[in-house]
C-alpha cells in the first residue's frame, strides 16, 4: 500500500519561511519524479515544483523561482519543499505526487 504524508504546513507571518515534506512509504520515491502542487481557495490545483529522480532537474513555476526549493533525502524516502520569503498570494494547500499517488496535503497560511 502506497502512501504519502505532507506535513510542515502552518500559519506563518509574510517574509517568513516553512519546510514541508512529503514522506513515502511502499513507494521509493528517488525512482520517481516528484512534484509539489498547491491549491488555493476557488483556483485549480496547480504544479509549483517537479524534481526528477535519483535528484536530478529541478523545475519550478515562475511564482515560486527563487523563493522555493525542492530536495530529497533518498535515505529517509521523504521530499522537501523549502519555501522562504512567503507572501499572501503563497496561502494554499500543498501537495506532494508521485507515480499517480496524491498525499492528503498541508495547509500553509500566510497572513500577519
Amino acid at each position: 500500500q502506497v502512501q504519502l504524508a505532507e506535513s510542515g504546513g502552518g500559519l506563518v507571518q509574510p517574509g517568513g519561511s516553512l519546510r514541508l515534506s512529503c514522506a513515502a512509504s511502499g513507494l521509493t520515491l528517488s525512482r520517481y519524479s516528484v512534484n509539489w502542487y498547491r491549491q488555493a481557495p476557488g483556483k485549480e490545483r496547480g504544479l509549483i515544483a517537479s524534481i526528477a529522480p535519483a535528484g536530478g532537474l529541478e523545475n519550478y513555476a515562475d511564482s515560486v523561482k527563487g523563493r522555493f526549493t525542492i530536495s530529497r533525502d533518498n535515505v529517509k524516502n521523504t521530499v522537501y519543499l523549502q519555501m522562504n520569503s512567503l507572501n499572501t498570494e503563497d496561502t494554499a494547500v500543498y501537495y506532494c505526487y508521485s507515480f499517480g499517488y496524491w498525499g492528503q496535503g498541508t495547509q500553509v497560511t500566510v497572513s500577519s
